[in-house]
C-alpha cells in the first residue's frame, strides 16, 4: 500500500541503519534551507559590500527569531502526531494537523504584525551599523512580509517528520532554493536592486515552496490522514491545549536563544560594520554545519516519540545512544575542516573591493570550535527530551543557554575580561553547554521514565 511509503513505524527494525537513512534526507534538507539564505549574503556581499551583509545577517536574525518561535509550534504537532502513531491512535491525527495549521497560521500573521510595528526601536536597539540600516530596513519589512509562508513549510514539513516522512520536506526545500539562487542572480545581481532584491528572492522560494507543499499535502491526504475539510481546520479545544501547552514552552525556547543572538550582535556591532559583518558571515558558516548536524536530530525526535508512545523505553534509550555516535563523528570531521579551511570559507563572502578582516576571522574560528562538543551532545538528549515531549525542561535549559550563560558569559568574556571580538564569540560558543550538560544527565538519570505519556490524553 502507498501509505507504507509514507508512514514509517520505528517500533522495530535496525536502530543505527533507520537512523543513517531517515536521518540523510533532513541533513540535505536542513543545508539547502541554509544554502538560499547562505547565497542572499554571498551575493550581497559581492555586489554590495560588508555593509550589505551586516544588513541582512542583522534582519535574518530578527527573521529567524520569529520563525523558531513558529518552529517551536510546529514541533509540537509532530511530537503529537509521532506520539498518535506509536501509540496506534491514527484517527486522532485529523484534528492534531486541522488544529495544528489554524493555530501556526494565525500566530505567523501576528508575528509578522509584530515585526513590523517595532522594526525601527528593534534595528536601534541591535545598534544596527548607519550605513547598513536602511538596507536592514527594507530586507526586514520584505521577509517579514513573507513568514505566513515561512510558518506554512514548516508546518507542513513537522507534519511530515512527525509521520517518518523525511523525502518530502526535502523536496519542499529544493524548491526553494533553485527558485531563490535564480532570483537571487536576477534581482540583485543582474537588476541592481540590492539588499532588497535578495529579501524578494527568497520570500518567492519560500511562498512556492509553501503552496506546492500544500498541493502535495492534498493529494496525499487520504495517507496523511487529514481531509482538507473547512470543519476540520476548526480548532479542537483538547489539540488546542496539548499543543499550546507543549509548543509554548518550545516557542519560549526558541524566542530565549535568538534574543539572546540579538544581544551578543548587538554587543558587536558596538564595535564596527566590519566586526558585524564578520560575525554575520561567522554565524552563518557555522549555521551550515550546525544544520547540517542537526538533520540526525530530526531524525531522532520521531523515532523517539513513536517508542516512547509504543511504550518501548529501552529502544528508545538506544536511539539516543546512536544519535551520539553519529553527532560526534560528524562533529570531528568539522572541527578538522573548518580548522583548515576556515579562512578560505569566510572569503567566499567578500567582494574583491574589500575582503574581509582575516584577524577577526581568525578570532572567530578559534572561540567558535569550542560549540562543537556542546551541539554534538544535544543532538541526542536534545532529541529525547522533545522526543518525549518534555516541553517545560527545554525552556528551563533553553532560559540557561540563551539567556543566562550566552548573554552572561559574551559580557564576561567580551567586556569584564576586555576580550573585545574574542570573547563575544566565545561567550556564545560555550553557552549550549548550558543545555547540553544537563540534558544528558536527565537522560542518564533515568527520572524520565515516570513522566506520564502525551499519546495516554488523545
Amino acid at each position: 500500500m502507498a501509505t507504507k511509503t509514507l508512514t514509517k513505524n520505528f517500533t522495530s527494525g535496525s536502530i543505527p541503519k533507520q537512523l543513517f537513512w531517515f536521518a540523510l534526507p533532513f541533513m540535505a534538507s536542513n543545508a539547502l534551507q541554509v544554502l538560499y539564505s547562505t547565497i542572499d549574503m554571498i551575493i550581497v556581499g559581492r555586489c554590495v559590500g560588508q555593509a550589505g551583509v551586516a544588513a541582512v545577517s542583522q534582519s535574518s536574525l530578527i527573521i529567524n527569531f520569529a520563525v523558531m518561535v513558529c518552529l517551536g509550534v510546529a514541533n509540537a504537532g509532530q511530537v503529537l502526531v509521532s506520539q498518535a502513531l506509536g501509540s496506534g491512535k491514527k484517527k486522532q491525527i485529523n484534528n492534531i494537523i486541522g488544529t495544528l495549521f489554524t493555530l501556526l497560521i494565525s500566530f505567523s500573521f501576528l508575528l509578522t504584525i509584530l515585526i513590523i510595528a517595532c522594526s525601527v526601536p528593534i534595528l536601534k536597539v541591535m545598534n544596527t551599523p548607519k550605513e547598513s540600516y536602511d538596507m536592514a530596513m527594507q530586507y526586514l519589512i520584505i521577509c517579514a512580509a513573507g513568514l505566513i509562508f515561512t510558518a506554512g513549510y514548516n508546518m507542513v514539513s513537522a507534519v511530515l517528520r512527525g509521520m517518518g516522512d523525511s523525502k518530502s520536506p526535502l523536496l519542499f526545500i529544493a524548491i526553494a532554493s533553485a527558485i531563490n539562487l535564480v532570483l537571487d542572480v536576477l534581482f540583485t545581481g543582474f537588476l541592481g536592486f540590492g539588499v532588497a532584491g535578495a529579501a524578494w528572492a527568497t520570500i518567492i522560494g519560500q511562498t512556492a515552496s509553501f503552496l506546492f507543499s500544500v498541493y502535495y499535502l492534498y493529494r496525499r491526504k487520504a495517507e496523511i490522514g487529514f481531509d482538507f475539510r473547512l470543519a476540520s481546520l476548526k480548532p479542537s479545544k483538547k489539540y488546542l491545549k496539548l499543543i499550546v501547552s507543549l509548543g509554548t514552552p518550545m516557542a519560549i525556547q526558541s524566542g530565549f536563544i535568538n534574543i539572546s543572538m540579538l544581544f551578543v550582535t548587538s554587543l558587536i556591532n558596538s564595535i564596527g560594520v566590519n566586526a558585524g559583518a564578520t560575525f554575520g558571515v561567522g554565524v552563518r558558516i557555522d549555521d551550515i554545519i550546525n544544520k547540517l548536524c542537526m538533520g540526525i536530530q530530526y531524525a531522532a525526535i520521531p523515532m523517539i516519540s513513536q517508542n516512547i508512545g509504543a511504550g518501548a523505553q529501552k529502544r528508545a534509550q538506544r536511539v539516543v545512544y546512536w544519535t551520539w555516535l553519529y553527532s560526534g563523528v560528524f562533529t570531528v570531521i568539522c572541527i578538522v575542516l573548518y580548522k583548515f579551511f576556515g579562512q578560505e570559507l569566510f572569503m567566499l563572502f567578500a567582494n574583491e573591493a574589500e575582503g574581509y578582516d582575516t584577524a577577526l576571522a581568525k578570532d572567530f574560528i578559534s572561540a567558535i570550535l569550542w560549540m562543537f562538543p556542546a551541539f554534538a551532545i544535544m543532538r541526542g538528549s536534545g532529541a529525547f527530551v522533545q522526543g518525549i515531549g518534555n516541553a517545560k525542561l527545554s525552556m528551563v535549559l533553553a532560559i540557561l543557554d540563551g539567556v543566562v550563560l550566552r548573554i552572561g558569559l559574551s559580557w564576561l568574556f567580551g567586556i569584564a575580561l576586555n576580550l573585545g571580538f574574542y570573547g563575544f564569540v566565545l561567550g556564545y560558543g560555550l553557552a549550549p553547554y548550558g543545555f547540553a550538560l544537563p540534558s544528558m544527565i536527565y537522560f542518564l538519570s533515568g527520572k524520565w521514565k515516570k513522566r506520564k505519556v502525551l499519546s495516554d490524553d488523545m
